[in-house]
């Protein structure tokens, strides 16, 4: 099976499925959904109650030159009142830099995924105007799938991203380190 496929399959019968026709709702300019939301939904699948990742929250990040953080509100307030048991968190990768000292600029939403922490934070999915499912996945998705916690070359002497695969160990210890 299609790695894409199978990742689906899981998102499907999970929460994300409920939240992502509201998000593509809301016409965020080159919008995916990514980060733990995805990454803790598949790994919880994968490793059942071995594995205590839950989902923190919902990571949009979308690209508007033009925007400012009032889009980022906007969309989170309308997303919390539909969903107000979940936690939003919504960025607008141009202006990320400029309130996020020391934050690289990025030219695209999908350069801003593609610089997070790790691989398997680093997948995006999204509904397109029709309905169909799209995923975003600068490194593939065989870390994602098969338990692997991997620093994206941009971090791989970052102590965060080293101090997070700590946590993840600690409340999913089937996973390995690269």
């Amino acid at each position: 099976m299609d790695s894409t496929v199978r990742v689906q399959k899981i998102l499907i019968n999970s929460p994300i499925a409920t939240v992502l026709p509201a998000i593509a709702q809301l016409n965020l300019s080159c919008w995916w959904l990514a980060g733990g939301a995805v990454r803790n939904t598949v790994w919880r699948s994968l490793f059942g109650d071995d594995c205590q990742l839950f989902i923190k929250d919902f990571d949009i990040a979308f690209f508007d030159a033009q925007g400012d953080r009032s889009q980022e509100l906007a969309a989170k307030a309308i997303l919390s009142a539909q969903f107000p048991d979940y936690e939003f968190d919504v960025k607008n990768q141009a202006s990320f830099a400029i309130w996020r000292s020391g934050s690289t600029r990025y030219n695209s939403t999908e350069e801003g995924i593609a610089d997070w922490l790790h691989t398997a934070t680093a997948v995006g999915v999204r509904l397109n105007a029709s309905g169909e499912w799209q995923f975003f996945t600068p490194y593939g998705l065989d870390d994602l799938l098969n338990g692997i916690i991997r620093p994206t070359r941009a971090h791989t002497d970052n102590p965060k991203a080293k101090n997070k695969a700590a946590s993840f160990l600690e409340n999913c210890p089937r996973l390995r380190l690269a």
